[in-house]
């Protein structure tokens, strides 16, 4: 049971499946979903104390103010991987290890330096995101870490995913901490 409750703890709105097709409405969808994000996180982030912003979502999981800063970095390497891949069809991306980079000191500072990049970032990821051809969506980036292939439609989806992934674990321990 126990096992059960920490999987939905990690995994608020379950975990991701790469779609095989995404359809041109989904993708619409996605972009919305990833434009609206930095407000919907800072929403729920910019009255939270520094207590609160140190507390893990869950046992042995990230503070919010560790989910806040991964989200900056993910989502900087979202449009970098997006740009490789229009620029290079079929590169191999870099992975990194986001844990390694959880521990890191950049992750001590306040959640605005992270705030404000995830802004500057989606900016330009939706400006990227709406000028892209259809068929460039089918344009694919290799991950060695996962040894598969990413069409950018479905990275699109992972990410629009990913957002609202960690904006859950944010939500989700506000509403059993009883915190506004």
């Amino acid at each position: 049971m126990e096992t059960i409750v920490l999987e939905s703890l990690r995994f608020p709105i379950g975990k991701f499946t790469k779609p095989e097709t995404v359809t041109p409405d989904q993708i619409k969808d996605a972009i919305t979903r990833i434009e609206s994000f930095p407000a919907r996180l800072k929403n729920e982030v910019l009255g939270l104390s520094e207590i609160q912003l140190n507390t893990p979502y869950r046992p042995d999981g990230w503070t919010l103010r560790q989910v806040v800063h991964h989200c900056a970095d993910s989502h900087m390497n979202a449009i970098i991987r997006f740009k490789l891949t229009l620029s290079e069809n079929g590169t191999t991306i870099k992975p990194y290890k986001e844990n390694l980079f959880a521990e890191m000191e950049d992750y001590k500072l306040p959640i605005d330096s992270a705030l404000g990049i995830l802004e500057g970032v989606h900016l330009r990821f939706c400006v990227l995101l709406r000028a892209m051809k259809p068929e460039e969506f089918s344009n694919f980036y290799v991950h060695p870490e996962y040894g598969t292939n990413y069409r950018l439609d479905q990275a699109l989806m992972l990410y629009a995913w990913h957002g609202d992934h960690h904006l859950a674990h944010i939500t989700s321990l506000k509403k059993r901490n009883g915190w506004k």
